[in-house]
């Protein structure tokens, strides 16, 4: 009787560190975004770059140990595929957002492009919704909740559409081919980074209808 206690107690335990771990890695796309805002409202600042690509380290080491757990683990709190899937779709978030910093780095971009720190801005909700809903996943006693912070990221999204069309309409008014071969992948970068997010609220999006 008392091995068996120890064996759910372990379970318990499994299950309880999967779920902080999903979140800790949902709060890593959030501080890689806030930290890309930081880089597009000074170019100058040489270090973000470096800060940006060690988040992006930081959480391929956690979404390793998300499945790592999941292989672990014989009884798991939601279905081990829609969480592999939940981790991987915010790994997508934050490998595009570093995917940008690397462009504004290598293309040697000095001065902040049009709209994309207001690009940046609104990603930077989209991953304060991820996070808000990843963190629910733990006791989806909420439904609606979850469901609503799914919406907002649609919204977001669609908002970053609309400034990556006004951006991208300007930039063809420009006459500097290279200039626009450089910040239209860029923007591109910018609104399939959003894209990203809009994949994670879909996945949760399922677990919600799944398990309500």
């Amino acid at each position: 009787m008392q091995i068996m206690g120890q064996f759910f107690s372990w379970v318990k335990s499994n299950e309880k560190e999967i779920l902080v771990t999903l979140d800790d890695l949902a709060k890593k796309a959030v501080q890689i975004s806030e930290e890309l805002v930081v880089m597009l409202s000074d170019l100058k600042i040489a270090e973000c770059h470096k800060k940006i690509h060690t988040i992006e380290t930081e959480a391929d080491s956690l979404v390793r140990e998300v499945f790592s757990h999941l292989n672990k683990t014989f009884i798991t709190p939601l279905d081990r595929e829609d969480m592999q899937r939940v981790a991987s779709k915010i790994d997508d978030t934050i490998d595009h957002i570093d995917g940008i910093s690397a462009r504004l780095h290598s293309y040697k971009v000095t001065t902040t492009p049009p709209y994309a720190l207001e690009m940046a801005n609104e990603l930077v909700k989209g991953t304060k919704e991820v996070e808000l809903m990843t963190s629910k996943l733990r006791n989806i006693k909420n439904p609606s909740s979850m469901l609503e912070h799914c919406r907002n990221t649609s919204a977001i999204e669609h908002k970053v559409d609309d400034l990556y069309s006004t951006a991208i309409s300007k930039l063809f008014e420009t006459n500097d081919p290279i200039q626009i071969i450089k910040l239209k992948d860029i923007y591109e970068s910018l609104e399939k980074a959003s894209d990203r997010c809009v994949d994670v609220a879909d996945v949760v999006e399922d677990i919600v209808l799944k398990y309500t």
